[in-house]
């Protein structure tokens, strides 16, 4: 489903609207609490590793996916990243498909019934956390530092996929860190408090082609992703002359009429256009050549940590 997210979700405190809301959250609360009780499979013949979220839209999973895979793939085993296969979410799978060896069904278990079948050792899922039938072997949630947890309450009063408890069922947690970043220690605080077993490991998004880029020009920037103050502050930390910004909703399908105003307005400006990369693999192809993308790479600060924790869950039956 697209939409974009409303405001109100990622207010400090949770408002008037969250709180007339927040009976209907209880549906979702009463689904989470049924989905525990369910027995889910562990598959002997393969590894499974989910990059999922708590928190719904960008906290990186899919940049997260794509890290984890190629450092893993340095060992030389057989790696297919995976995702269940949503219309809406075209994007993603063209960037996993692009950067790594990708696989997609409609069932998750269909995934990795075809992996085992290949002969696949590991298959990394982008998102999946809430599937009700697989029991990964390692459970990865991704955060973003600046969002948090939002107002703190569940979908539809806030941006909650689970209650923040649920960490206590998850082996590591991903903090993508921007510059400005001031609430790294009480984040990691609450996480530990929820569950001191954790491993928390901290991110954060490097420009690879920057030098396709004359700094110096004014630039006119749209983005339709899960967090689009994100893509904001990167383009802030790398000194962009961003003079208009245009915010779609996560996973918008472009039309020609969406492009041709956006080339319009920039003509208006005088600027060159820049969007993100999992915006570019949208735009309809004749435009594409008016339009440049950044192109990035997610740092993980502890990585030898991380090879080391995910070796530790994995590797001992290969």
């Amino acid at each position: 489903m697209i939409f974009k997210k409303p405001k109100f979700w990622d207010l400090k405190k949770p408002n008037f609207l969250a709180y007339l809301l927040l009976p209907f959250s209880i549906i979702l609360e009463l689904n989470n609490l049924m989905n525990k009780l369910i027995s889910k499979k562990k598959f002997d013949k393969i590894k499974t590793i989910c990059i999922g979220n708590i928190y719904l839209g960008g906290t990186g999973k899919t940049p997260t996916t794509i890290k984890i895979y190629n450092l893993l793939k340095k060992d030389n085993l057989k790696i297919k990243t995976a995702k269940k296969h949503y219309p809406s979410q075209i994007d993603e799978e063209i960037l996993l498909r692009e950067k790594s060896e990708f696989i997609t069904s409609k069932n998750r278990s269909n995934i990795i019934k075809t992996g085992i079948k290949l002969n696949y050792d590991l298959i990394i899922f982008d998102d999946g956390l809430q599937e009700k039938q697989i029991d990964y072997d390692i459970k990865f949630v991704c955060f973003d530092s600046q969002n948090w947890v939002g107002n703190g309450f569940l979908i539809p009063s806030g941006p909650l996929r689970e209650n923040l408890k649920s960490l206590k069922n998850y082996d590591g947690v991903f903090i993508k860190c921007s510059s400005n970043t001031k609430n790294l220690d009480e984040i990691y605080s609450i996480i530990k408090n929820l569950n001191p077993n954790i491993k928390v490991f901290h991110s954060n998004i490097i420009v690879k082609n920057l030098e396709k880029f004359d700094l110096s020009k004014k630039y006119l920037a749209f983005s339709g992703i899960g967090n689009n103050k994100s893509f904001r502050e990167v383009l802030a930390k790398n000194k962009f002359n961003i003079i208009e910004e245009i915010s779609f909703a996560d996973h918008y399908n472009y039309k020609n009429e969406d492009i041709s105003h956006i080339l319009e307005r920039a003509k208006n400006l005088n600027a060159d256009i820049l969007t993100t990369e999992k915006d570019y693999v949208k735009i309809p192809i004749n435009f594409k050549k008016d339009i440049k993308f950044l192109k990035i790479d997610l740092h993980i600060i502890e990585e030898k940590e991380l090879i080391k924790f995910i070796k530790s869950k994995i590797y001992e039956t290969y």
